[in-house]
């Protein structure tokens, strides 16, 4: 399933980006890297995700909520994954 999004977050992902993780393919590995970038409003988010991983933002958030549960990503990215886990706890507890 990975559509030719390989390269998708590459590299430059700062002094904080983490390195491959086995079993984790490239693409949610990139779509941490996404969710990991601070971002001024949803437009410029929604045109990152487009470009960069060649998914609808519904497809994206889909595939990060299942990120979410997986522990490779959480390996992968402790920090990251520990925060979306935490506003997603509060968002169920308020429903």
């Amino acid at each position: 399933m990975s559509g030719g999004t390989e390269g998708a977050g590459g590299s430059g992902d700062g002094p904080g980006a983490v390195g491959r993780s086995p079993g984790l393919s490239a693409r949610d590995e990139a779509v941490l890297a996404v969710e990991r970038r601070s971002w001024p409003g949803p437009g410029p988010k929604e045109r990152a995700i487009r470009e960069r991983l060649g998914i609808s933002p519904t497809r994206y958030y889909q595939l990060l909520n299942a990120l979410l549960d997986d522990p490779r990503a959480l390996a992968h990215d402790p920090v990251t994954v520990n925060r979306l886990r935490r506003v997603r706890d509060a968002r169920r507890a308020r429903r």
